[in-house]
C-alpha cells in the first residue's frame, strides 16, 4: 500500500470531556499517519442523541490543539469525504441499513423495550449469556404488517450466521478468531433512525477510505460484527489494530479514582502540552527499554505499530510529574515567563497588582524554574516576590535563636546592607563574614534572613532572593520583622 493511500481516522462521540484513552487513541492515530506520510482525518460521531452532551464536539477539538494533533480533513478543515459529523449523514446509514434488508442480511424488529427488559431479566435469573433472542428473526410479512399497523416503528438488526467461526488478522495481536454463535442479532439502525456505532463506523470508513482503523482494545469484541457487516455490504474492510487498553497503578482500568482521567484537568494544573505527547506516546508503544524523553519530531520518526504492546499500559501520575519536571527545565526563561502569566493571573492574591510585569517575573523564573513540576506550582513557589505584607508566625525567626540575639542579627544585618551594592555576590560577601562576626552559624543567621525577607523557611537561593526583591523591600521586610519581634 502507497503512503498516499494510507488513511486513519480519529471518531470521537462527543459524550463528555475528553478522557486521557481518547486523546492516547488520537495520538497514535496521528503519530502513524505522520510517519508514513499518509492523512488523519477527524470525524465526530455524534449519533447518540441521548448522550449527546453540549459542547463537548468543541472540548474535543480543543483538547487536539492543546496537544499539537492537526488533522487533514474534519471539522473546520474540511474534505472532499465530508461532511464529518455522522448526523448530517443519515441517508447513508439507512441506504445501507435498506440494502442488508434487500439482501437478507438484516431484518425488523418490533420489540418494545418493556420485553426486552423482561428477556434481560429472565436471562440473568436463567444465568444464561446476555442477548437477543431472535423473536423478530423470522417474522413473516403479515406478521410485520400487523405490527406496523399499530404503529409500532422497528429497529434493524443484522441477521448474524448461526455456525460460523469469524476470522481477522489484527497488525497487533495477530490472527484473532470468534465464534459467530456466541454474538447476538445486533442493532444497526434504531427507530429514530439513526445508526449504532456499528454499521456508521463501518460506512463512514468504506466512504472515506480509511485503510487502518486503530481503536482501543475494548472494541475488538465488535470487530467480529464489522467483518461481516463490511462482507454483507460489499466493502472491502480495512487493516485493524486494536490498542492497549491504559490502566491505574492497581492494574484495573484507569478510572477517576486514580485520579484526573480529563485531559483538560491536566491542562489546568499546568502540564505541558508537549510532555502530556510524549507520555501518552509511551502508554502502550516504546522506542527501546531506555528511551523516554522525545520531541514530536523524534516521535514521528521512529513510531510504528511493530512496537506497540499487547499488555495493558500504566498510566503513573508520578512518572508524568516527573517528565513534566524535564520539559519545565528545558524552556526558555521568555517561554517560561508566558507559558506561567495564565496561572499568576489567576493564582496569586487578587491584592497583587496587575498586569504583572514580564521583565520583573523574568528574573524570578531562574530562581524557581529547577523546583517547579507543573505551572500551576508557580504561583505558590512565586507569591511572595508579588506581596506587599508577608504573613507568618514569628516564632519561626527564633527557631534556634533568643528573642535578643534575633533582633541584633536583624538589625546589624539590615545596617550593613543598606549603603552596599545590591547584588548577590555582594550581599554574600557582606552577610556571611557577619554570620561569624555575630557568632552564628551561617546556617542559622541565613534562615533568619531567609523568613525575614520571603516569610518561608524554604525559598530560592537567599542572595539571588534578596538581589530579585530589592534593597528597598528587603529593608522593609527585615523592619517589619522587628516589629514582630516586639
Amino acid at each position: 500500500m502507497s503512503t498516499d493511500s494510507i488513511r486513519v481516522r480519529f471518531a470521537p462521540s462527543p459524550t463528555g470531556t475528553p478522557h486521557v484513552g481518547n486523546i492516547r487513541t488520537a495520538l497514535f492515530n496521528w503519530l502513524f499517519a505522520r510517519h508514513q506520510g499518509g492523512k488523519f482525518i477527524v470525524r465526530i460521531e455524534d449519533t447518540d442523541v441521548a448522550r449527546k452532551v453540549e459542547g463537548a464536539e468543541q472540548e474535543i477539538l480543543d483538547s487536539l490543539t492543546w496537544l499539537g494533533i492537526d488533522w487533514d480533513e474534519g471539522p473546520g478543515v474540511g474534505g472532499e469525504y465530508g461532511p464529518y459529523l455522522q448526523s448530517q449523514r443519515l441517508k447513508l446509514y439507512q441506504d445501507a441499513a435498506e440494502l442488508l434488508l434487500k439482501r437478507g442480511h438484516a431484518y425488523k424488529c418490533y420489540c418494545s423495550p418493556e420485553r426486552l427488559d423482561e428477556m434481560r431479566k429472565e436471562q440473568q435469573r436463567r444465568k444464561v449469556p446476555p442477548g437477543y433472542d431472535r423473536r423478530c428473526r423470522e417474522l413473516g410479512d403479515k406478521e410485520r404488517a400487523g405490527f406496523e399497523s399499530q404503529g409500532i416503528v422497528p429497529v434493524i438488526r443484522f441477521k448474524m450466521p448461526l455456525q460460523r467461526k469469524i476470522v481477522f488478522e489484527d497488525l497487533i495481536r495477530g490472527e484473532v478468531t470468534f465464534e459467530a454463535s456466541t454474538i447476538d442479532d445486533f442493532v444497526i439502525l434504531k427507530s429514530d433512525g439513526y445508526p449504532t456505532y456499528h454499521l456508521a463506523s463501518v460506512v463512514d470508513d468504506t466512504h472515506m477510505k480509511i485503510s487502518h482503523v486503530l481503536r482501543a482494545d475494548e472494541w475488538l469484541s465488535s470487530t467480529p460484527r464489522h467483518v461481516l457487516l463490511y462482507e454483507a455490504l460489499g466493502y472491502k474492510p480495512p487493516k485493524f489494530a486494536h490498542l492497549p487498553m491504559i490502566l491505574g497503578p492497581d492494574r484495573s482500568k484507569l478510572s477517576k479514582r486514580h485520579g484526573a482521567t480529563s485531559l483538560f484537568a491536566y491542562k489546568e494544573q499546568g502540564y505541558l502540552p508537549e510532555a502530556m505527547m510524549n507520555f501518552l506516546a509511551l502508554l502502550g508503544w516504546s522506542l527501546d527499554d531506555k528511551t523516554e524523553v522525545m520531541t514530536r519530531d523524534e516521535l514521528v520518526r521512529n513510531f510504528s505499530l511493530g512496537r506497540v504492546g499487547k499488555a495493558g499500559a500504566i498510566f503513573s501520575q508520578e512518572k508524568l510529574m516527573w517528565m513534566n519536571g524535564v520539559y519545565m527545565r528545558q524552556l526558555s526563561i521568555k517561554e517560561f515567563v508566558e507559558r506561567s502569566m495564565p496561572f499568576l493571573e489567576k493564582g496569586l492574591p487578587d491584592n497583587i497588582k496587575r498586569p504583572i510585569s514580564r521583565e520583573y517575573l523574568s528574573g524570578i523564573v531562574p530562581l524557581i524554574q529547577e523546583r517547579a513540576k507543573v505551572l500551576a506550582e508557580v504561583p505558590e513557589l512565586t507569591d511572595f516576590f508579588f506581596v506587599e505584607d508577608l504573613e507568618y508566625d514569628f516564632e519561626l525567626l527564633i527557631k534556634g535563636l533568643d528573642k535578643g540575639k534575633t533582633k541584633e542579627a536583624l538589625s546589624v544585618g539590615m545596617g550593613r546592607i543598606a549603603d552596599c551594592s545590591f547584588d548577590a555576590p555582594t550581599l554574600e560577601s557582606i552577610l556571611r563574614p557577619l554570620s561569624v562576626e555575630l557568632g552564628l552559624k551561617t546556617g542559622i543567621f541565613f534562615g533568619l534572613l531567609r523568613v525575614a525577607v520571603t516569610g518561608r523557611t524554604a525559598a530560592p537561593p537567599l542572595f539571588q532572593t534578596m538581589e530579585v526583591l530589592g534593597k528597598e523591600r528587603c529593608i522593609k521586610r527585615i523592619e517589619s520583622a522587628l516589629q514582630k519581634l516586639s
